[in-house]
């Protein structure tokens, strides 16, 4: 075990290098979504892990510089995006709470008023996606801005032909976002919302490129450049949001196995946060039963066993 204490020097590289040995050896990796062609196709012993200093500097193994499709990694960053433009409103219109539902689900949404759980699941992000649309006028493009500054990346941009399978697929989002009109708690026509959402979701990047966007939140709410994005308050909120809600309802389980503030998405990709220290990306595209990377869950459980570095 490498213990890294708070005065520690980092040495990333035999950690990253033990724990892509131990996964590579493990039977088993889940299955990639099948309701998007360009996901189904990704083989799903592909493995990838980047961790991001807070200055910067980037450790990888495997396929850390292979684009893929972040998809809902995505609601992290318009979340905080949202959050530093309205503050405390925005809490008006989406809940902070696990849902314990699949995360396209409508049935809390009638019980609640229309008012979604927490902004990871598909309603919550269709509703900051709708107020980021409101405040900005292009939300997707407001984010694809913010990636690729913040991976320094200028290269990052949306993928169409997934863009064009979500919408062909997105029957269950469009009545999420109805559903939530009717109740008055979207501002903008459904079809803009959802052309910006499934653009939104689109977003190719690599674990080096998404580590590196996240290290705002490792650094409580400072961007890349020095510049505050979020207060310390709301980055903290951010990252409690993500311990909490950010893997669907297996929320819980990786709390208790990682430990850490994360989001995932299924393209198979997590990002997680270690606040002040530094952020992380696993991208492993075999998905378990409920969405997230197999391989990419238990890669973070060793990270953080073999580092001690946790928010417990």
């Amino acid at each position: 075990m490498v213990i890294m204490t708070a005065t520690s020097s980092p040495s990333y590289e035999p950690v990253l290098a033990r724990i892509a040995e131990e996964i590579g050896r493990t039977p088993g990796r889940g299955r990639p979504a099948d309701y998007i062609p360009a996901l189904a196709a990704r083989d799903p012993r592909s493995f990838g892990m980047a961790v991001a200093e807070l200055d910067g500097t980037v450790h990888g193994v495997g396929d850390w510089r292979e684009p893929f499709s972040t998809q809902s990694i995505t609601k992290v960053f318009t979340l905080a995006l949202d959050l530093a433009r309205e503050g405390d409103q925005l809490w008006e219109h989406v809940g902070r709470e696990p849902s314990g539902n699949p995360f396209n689900s409508l049935v809390q949404l009638e019980y609640e008023d229309g008012i979604p759980r927490n902004p990871f699941i598909n309603a919550g992000a269709l509703v900051v996606t709708d107020r980021l649309q409101t405040r900005t006028g292009d939300a997707s493009g407001e984010l694809l801005d913010f990636l690729r500054s913040e991976s320094g990346n200028p290269a990052l941009d949306f993928d169409k032909d997934v863009a064009a399978s979500e919408t062909a697929h997105g029957d269950r989002n469009a009545a999420l976002a109805h559903f939530m009109a009717s109740y008055g708690n979207i501002d903008n026509p459904v079809p803009v919302l959802l052309e910006q959402y499934f653009r939104q979701c689109s977003v190719t990047a690599s674990c080096a490129d998404l580590a590196l966007a996240t290290g705002f939140l490792a650094r409580h709410g400072i961007r890349a450049d020095g510049g505050r994005l979020l207060t310390r308050s709301q980055a903290k909120q951010v990252n409690a949001v993500m311990l909490t809600c950010g893997t669907y309802d297996a929320a819980g389980d990786f709390a208790y196995r990682v430990g850490l503030p994360g989001k995932s998405g299924v393209g198979g990709g997590i990002i997680a946060v270690v606040p002040g220290r530094c952020t992380l990306c696993v991208w492993s595209p075999g998905l378990d039963e409920r969405g997230n990377s197999v391989a990419g869950v238990a890669a973070l459980d060793r990270f953080t066993t073999l580092t001690g570095l946790s928010v417990f």
